[in-house]
């Protein structure tokens, strides 16, 4: 795998509106829980969780973000309980020294803050765990790639609502990205690295 620079682990959309009983419900979310309790428990201080957080009405969103939010009402603030929102709890117990970054889009590079604080602090890697494969982790990755991280995405830590679509997403990133992005294995990650 060769050296890694400073690295965070960048944990993607943990919430309980995934992990509980929601139209947005992911299933298999607790399948990759332990890998991600691990990583974030051994390494809390690098860990930065996203939460990907719905507007309060879907008037509040521009253009087809609006649209999309009429389609689920139910998850807008007006309709969701506001602990939803939260992280899982048993990864919300790591904030701090962990951190936690909201984002109103699938990718938390949109709005320009993350990726000056994690120059500032001279960080080079990125760990990509979370939910979803297909959504919020593809965005994720995708724009880490642009931005020149380099990218270490572990793939008994990442999950969907849809099968097809996860391992269609993984296969994509191993094969059209493998310059930039490195697959592994949670287990194999912390081997190397704690």
């Amino acid at each position: 795998m060769g050296e890694v620079g400073e690295w965070r682990h960048l944990c993607v959309d943990m919430q309980r509106m995934f992990a509980e009983d929601t139209p947005w419900h992911v299933p298999w979310m607790a399948r990759i829980s332990p890998q991600i309790e691990e990583l974030a428990g051994r390494h809390s201080s690098r860990t930065i969780f996203t939460r990907f957080l719905p507007p309060e009405r879907a008037d509040d969103m521009p253009g087809k973000w609006r649209d999309y939010y009429q389609k689920w009402w139910m998850m807008t603030g007006e309709h969701l309980p506001r602990g939803f929102i939260d992280l899982a709890p048993s990864l919300a117990s790591l904030v701090p020294p962990a951190r936690h970054f909201d984002k109103r889009t699938y990718s938390p590079w949109i709005d320009g803050r993350l990726h000056p604080t994690l120059q500032s602090e001279q960080v080079d890697t990125l760990v990509i765990t979370g939910g979803e494969t297909d959504v919020c982790v593809l965005a994720t990755t995708l724009g880490a790639i642009d931005l020149a991280y380099r990218v270490i995405v572990l793939k008994d830590a990442v999950c969907s609502g849809a099968d097809d679509t996860h391992d269609a997403s993984l296969e994509l990133l191993h094969d059209r990205f493998s310059v930039q992005l490195e697959l592994m294995k949670t287990e194999e990650f912390l081997s190397e690295f704690g």
